[in-house]
């Protein structure tokens, strides 16, 4: 992998790109994510599939899908673990047959809880050297890039 400032073989400096650092700085958190998680039995889409659960109980598959930035199919496998695993039960929808609503069980809200500290502290890490102020120009200026390219996310 190229380091900040190194060139591509085009001649492109690929350290001065923002979207090369972003993406830099989204790599190396799901890699601290999925190591703070492992411990749980947990993957990173798993612990975000249960987030979107207990923030909005009773979201279909596509819904969770769009949530969690995985493929409706990658989330129906994810689900199916989630409920042999006991952390979320589903149901039919009432007007709509094939579509199954996903609720956290109580295993799964207590487990998504304990996940939720280790998330924390491998965010407050990314951030720790910011200032309160420095945080919220960053999370404005990534709120303001998402706008910009069209996708208000979920």
């Amino acid at each position: 992998m190229k380091e900040s400032g190194e060139h591509t073989d085009s001649g492109e400096q690929v350290g001065g790109s923002v979207g090369y650092e972003l993406k830099r700085a989204q790599h190396s958190l799901r890699l601290r994510l999925d190591e703070a998680l492992r411990e749980a039995d947990l993957t990173t889409p798993q612990y975000a599939a249960l987030t979107a659960l207990a923030e909005a109980p009773g979201l279909s598959n596509a819904q969770l899908a769009r949530r969690s930035f995985v493929t409706p199919q990658t989330m129906n496998q994810i689900l199916k673990g989630l409920e042999t695993a006991g952390l979320v039960s589903r149901e039919g929808h009432p007007e709509h047959g094939r579509v199954l609503r996903s609720y956290l069980t109580g295993k799964g809200e207590r487990l998504r809880e304990e996940c939720s500290g280790r998330v924390a502290a491998v965010e407050e890490r990314m951030v720790a050297g910011l200032s309160g102020r420095q945080r919220q120009v960053l999370l404005e200026a990534l709120r303001s890039c998402v706008r910009a390219l069209g996708e208000d996310g979920p």
